[in-house]
């Protein structure tokens, strides 16, 4: 039965991001840890900005991620959940309400759920599609700031929601990408939202933090306070604008670009010494180039406090900053560059962590998933288990394939079906005969 057990109760996800595909399997175990299962990874090319723009590209990718994972994990994959992110995805607060029946009786679930159904038909601009309504806070008959209303009595129950919304077209290029690997796409889930599963503790979200995802395209934030999500936005930069400031900078090849960032880049050029430099190998027999770590941190920093300044300017437009108690928590692979934290505290004044999606991981799980750039990942699985558990059955949901056993099911069940139906076979056949005599005499 254990083994069983690990090859039903698993939860399969795909992070498309603009720099890298990743796939991943992953299984809870009895204390509610994560435990990964497999995982798989393989360059993005049909990505930008968190969009697919390349059907053939991202297909190709995901193919080889998903069975690097599915190897890994001794597992075949049915559904997955997916992240969303791109320019397109914008956030609306909207409230709603509905009367109850009777004030005598309790609120069950239906009932928040019927309220959450009512706010998918919203008006929304066309070729838009509502991807998540989150409730922030329930109001039951007056009684404001409610946070689960279920067991309580009273006949109107009102919440507040923050509501994410999503282009239509973006939503269905990923999912058709997922469809030609052979998988269904169980839910889209909004990156940020996953990053925050993975990266940020309770005691963060209740006395007030925003997460910052700084991916190869984007940058995703989400604002917390009390507790709920009060703010979330997708900005269309991220460490590929850093790399493309410094080919051109150099006037260097975009990989050795690359390289540089990650080796010797720094996000606060009085940090860089101006004596050192790098050697950057000459294109086709061409005298090779110096670069000083005191230039390169310059390029950085410039592009870095641009998009320092699009954050605060989307945490300041939450009404949110000055709650943040918890400060910035940064993940994501551009979370990585050296003395970032130091200057996001500088320019923000608040206070920064680098955040590493160990919050619901067991302790001897994969080492290399303990990484920033697999919050998202790790994320999307944490958000798929609270779908699962909230009401889908792990049999329809994520199982193992076991065609064999299946066919001899059916095959058995046709036998005893089978002498039931000749008497009718007998039958018609006798019906056919007679009217075709029938026809011969006329």
């Amino acid at each position: 039965m254990k083994l069983m057990s690990k090859k039903n109760n698993f939860v399969a996800a795909i992070d498309i991001g603009t720099t890298k595909i990743v796939a991943i399997i992953g299984k809870k175990n009895e204390n509610g840890k994560l435990e990964i299962l497999g995982m798989g990874k393989s360059p993005s090319k049909g990505v930008k900005r968190g969009v697919v723009f390349n059907i053939e590209e991202t297909v190709n990718a995901i193919q080889t991620a998903v069975m690097q994972a599915e190897e890994m994990a001794g597992v075949k994959a049915g559904k997955v959940f997916v992240g969303i992110a791109g320019q397109h995805i914008k956030s609306v607060r909207n409230r709603g309400y509905i009367n109850r029946d009777s004030y005598d009786a309790e609120i069950t679930r239906d009932d928040v759920d019927a309220l959450i159904a009512d706010m998918y038909k919203i008006p929304i601009d066309a070729g838009e599609e509502i991807i998540h309504v989150l409730p922030q806070s329930y109001i039951v008959d007056n009684e404001v700031g409610v946070k689960n209303p279920i067991g309580m009595f009273g006949k109107r129950l009102e919440a507040n929601f923050h509501i994410v919304i999503g282009q239509i077209a973006s939503a269905n290029n990923i999912k058709k990408c997922i469809n030609r690997v052979g998988l269904e796409v169980n839910n889209l889930v909004l990156e940020p939202l996953a990053s925050s599963s993975a990266v940020l503790s309770e005691d963060e979200k209740e006395v007030g933090v925003a997460l910052v995802d700084i991916g190869g395209g984007t940058t995703d934030i989400a604002v917390y306070y009390d507790g709920i999500i009060r703010h979330t936005a997708v900005i269309p930069f991220g460490g590929n604008v850093v790399t493309y400031d410094i080919k051109e900078g150099c006037s260097i090849l975009e990989r050795q670009a690359e390289a540089l960032k990650v080796q010797f880049g720094s996000s606060l050029a009085e940090m860089a010494k101006e004596e050192e430099v790098v050697t950057v190998p000459g294109i086709n027999g061409r005298d090779p180039k110096e670069i000083s770590f005191k230039n390169l941190a310059y390029i950085i920093q410039s592009r870095m406090e641009e998009i320092i300044g699009a954050i605060y300017f989307e945490i300041e437009s939450s009404g949110f900053l000055d709650k943040l108690g918890a400060g910035i928590v940064l993940t994501g692979g551009g979370a990585l560059l050296r003395h970032l934290p130091q200057l996001v505290a500088f320019k923000t004044g608040l206070d920064v962590r680098i955040g590493y999606p160990t919050e619901h991981l067991i302790t001897d799980s994969l080492k290399e998933v303990n990484q920033t750039m697999y919050s998202t990942s790790i994320g999307l699985i944490i958000k798929g288990y609270e779908e699962v558990e909230s009401g889908a059955d792990w049999h329809e949901e994520f199982t193992e394939p076991e065609v064999e056993e299946k066919e001899e099911v059916i095959e058995k069940s046709v036998d005893k079906k089978e002498p039931r139906l000749k008497p009718f076979d007998g039958l018609l056949k006798k019906f056919g005969d007679f009217f075709e005599e029938k026809d011969a005499k006329l």
